[in-house]
């Protein structure tokens, strides 16, 4: 085992909570609530995660389950786990290995990694890094031609589906962001920076591993004709000049002829129009709470959205899976897969790639144990059979 390993081996990481304080005491305050953070009040990002709470299981009892099988199919991939790593802005600041770490990870647990627009490494050494499916989430900064350029080198990268997210007309106001002085720090001035430096010179051992790195990367997959990489600039800034409508999924669809998945679904309605565009699937998100504050947990709607759906097309969801009894709840209500985002992410910023190999194993360890302890063989037989759901869910 490597030193790295063992910095987050049982007994000191034992579940994804544990990630959390050792990611705080790694990475600036900045860095740290830029990942853990919400949008204004983090009722919703609260919220995502406790609901998981209203949801019981009813086991079958004295059932002998030698083997489990977590084997899933997504977009016609075959998946050793039914989670994906969801895509996280900004993983280069929480380790230089970023998204290529995260990727290598995912490829070599079986399962799939969807790269954020907002990537410091090049799409082409992401696709590179991993054995696995590999999906590229869609961000339309700097405009269209800058987004078709993306489009066309990850066609050629060897991207398998095109995640377009449809939930940011402009950016959450995430308060930490702002206390913290986020902006400041990755575009303001030397001035600017000043009241913000404490806690960079608090974290030694972060800034030698950034400043190594390069420090602050442009955007090397956000290329504006004409101007180059786009800097790493304010998101909010970035976001409000990138509005995706349901109109530009007519002209993406045309130059990407693979999958589309629409991320950023919470009704029956926006469900019903992601069909009608021609997504191959859906994932049922609010965006890990980070843009609208007080709408509700991904959990709470997708009785709706599968309700509405009726198996036309894959239906995913992410928001809150921090153990792998939330995995084993989500698709016993009809996901066909989650997306686990902050989960990994906390490993990342607290041990790097051994991090995000390690939080992959308790997820997939829980889930195993999971379906063991309600006498299920495999993930493909849960249902609604398998958990008491609140009545007041139920779509009437």
């Amino acid at each position: 085992m490597t030193r790295a390993a063992r910095a987050v081996a049982s007994p000191r990481v034992v579940c994804i909570e544990d990630f959390r304080p050792l990611a705080r005491q790694r990475v600036p305050k900045s860095v740290f609530d830029y990942l853990d953070g919400g949008a204004e009040g983090e009722v919703t990002l609260r919220e995502n995660c406790r609901v998981f709470n209203d949801v019981t299981f009813r086991p079958r009892h004295a059932v002998a389950v030698p083997q489990c099988d977590l084997h899933t199919r997504i977009l016609g991939f075959d998946l050793a786990v039914p989670f994906l790593l969801a895509p996280v802005g900004y993983s280069r600041l929480m380790h230089p290995g970023g998204e290529v770490a995260a990727a290598r990870a995912a490829g070599r647990a079986g399962t799939g990694y969807i790269l954020s627009t907002i990537s410091g490494h090049r799409l082409e050494d992401v696709r590179a890094g991993s054995k696995g499916p590999v999906f590229y989430q869609l961000y339309l900064m700097g405009g269209r031609g800058a987004a078709e350029a993306a489009i066309e080198r990850a066609r050629v990268a060897g991207f398998n589906a095109l995640v377009v997210t449809i939930d940011t007309p402009v950016s959450g106001i995430r308060e930490r962001d702002f206390r913290n002085g986020m902006k400041e720090l990755i575009s303001g001035g030397p001035f600017e920076k000043i009241p913000y430096l404490p806690q960079i010179f608090s974290r030694p051992g972060w800034l030698i591993s950034f400043l190594l790195d390069g420090g602050v990367p442009p955007l090397p997959n956000v290329v504006v004709p004409g101007k180059g990489p786009m800097p790493l600039i304010d998101v909010a800034a970035a976001l409000a000049e990138s509005t995706v409508t349901w109109a530009d999924l007519k002209w993406i669809r045309e130059i990407w002829k693979g999958p589309i998945v629409v991320k950023g679904v919470l009704t029956a309605d926006d469900a019903l129009r992601s069909i009608d565009e021609g997504a191959a699937a859906i994932s049922v998100s609010n965006h890990g709470g980070r843009q609208l504050d007080c709408v509700p947990a991904s959990l709470r709607v997708l009785p709706e959205v599968v309700e509405a759906v009726k198996g036309q097309i894959e239906i995913w969801m992410d928001g809150g899976i921090r153990r792998g009894t939330d995995i084993a709840k989500a698709i016993c209500m009809g996901a066909n897969a989650v997306l686990c985002g902050r989960a990994y992410a906390y490993g990342l910023a607290a041990g790097g790639e051994a991090g995000v190999d390690r939080a992959i194993e308790i997820l997939r360890t829980d889930l195993e144990r999971t379906l063991r302890l309600l006498g299920c063989a495999s993930v493909a037989e849960l249902d609604r059979s398998y958990v008491n759901v609140p009545r007041s869910w139920d779509v009437t």
